[in-house]
């Protein structure tokens, strides 16, 4: 058996920036516990396999990070998307084209279209509604992070989960600088994972310029010491965002930079609707590009 997998770089125009993906666009044949050595073969922090539909949509989309799989993901149905388009498996995209991924938190529609330079954008709707948990002590973030207390900033929002497919503890510092800063201490995360009830950690900051949020994610006990870009961390805080405003009524775009400190810069485009105050709406999307094309040797 030998199937194709593609490599491509997400949120990223450029190749060796953005958020690494392995995709194998025809993983029939593969079970379980196969994906999950292929994912860590790659050793990427999620790695997606495409099968067949089962339940009305046009592919279902197992995806697994090296420490499991999990029901949502937004790089990897963005590189997916990407990935099915380049091989010809979307038809000729002489227009925008949405394809719906069946996964464990829903059918996630995606909708791509490709570039005047043969790159492809793509942008998918969160499965989701935002769900929040209660606040976490700020404390613990600060020492899962090797900073004071101090740098949590509370204004905004308590550190506390947001999910819109999969929950993050979302916590807000009070600078860049402060973000730039930020080291997991093991022991201290492990107390934060304990007592927050999920292993990642998404930390954010103001940006600048044309950038509004810089952030950074976490999840050593998930085996992703840091992320370089993640889009359905970036889903959830946007619509935290919005939720966290007094406007009853918002449509709240948010341009979102990660990675940088790990030097893969990526680049994100969340929007967000709300409605009488609740939201209603959350998109995470960006730019994908091909880096590898190839077979695994699995026979």
């Amino acid at each position: 058996m030998r199937p194709r997998f593609l490599i491509l770089d997400v949120f990223t125009e450029r190749r060796f920036g953005g958020n690494p993906l392995a995709v194998l666009p025809d993983a029939r044949g593969l079970d379980a516990s196969a994906m999950q050595r292929i994912t860590r073969e790659f050793d990427f922090s999620e790695s997606t396999f495409v099968l067949p539909p089962e339940s009305g949509g046009d592919r279902r989309v197992r995806i697994f990070t090296p420490g499991g799989e999990v029901p949502f993901a937004g790089h990897p149905n963005l590189g997916t998307a990407a990935a099915l388009a380049l091989i010809g498996e979307l038809g000729t995209l002489d227009g925008p084209t949405t394809v719906r991924f069946e996964q464990g938190a829903g059918v996630v529609p995606v909708t791509v279209s490709r570039r005047t330079d043969g790159l492809i954008d793509a942008e998918l709707v969160a499965p989701a509604p935002l769900a929040l948990g209660e606040p976490v002590d700020p404390g613990l973030v600060a020492a899962a992070i090797g900073l004071s207390a101090a740098e949590v900033a509370l204004d905004r929002h308590p550190p506390r989960t947001a999910s819109v497919g999969l929950a993050f503890l979302v916590a807000e510092l009070v600078s860049a600088d402060a973000l730039a800063r930020a080291k997991i201490v093991p022991e201290a995360m492990a107390t934060l994972v304990a007592a927050s009830g999920v292993p990642y950690l998404h930390l954010h900051a103001a940006g600048d310029g044309a950038i509004d949020r810089r952030t950074r994610m976490f999840a050593p006990q998930d085996g992703v010491p840091e992320d370089p870009a993640t889009g359905s961390a970036n889903a959830a805080l946007a619509a935290l965002l919005a939720a966290t405003d007094p406007r009853a009524d918002l449509e709240l775009a948010v341009a979102i930079t990660q990675g940088v400190e790990m030097g893969r810069p990526s680049r994100l485009r969340a929007r967000v609707a709300k409605r009488d105050g609740i939201v209603v709406e959350t998109r995470i999307g960006g730019t994908s590009v091909l880096v590898a094309d190839g077979v695994l040797l699995l026979d």
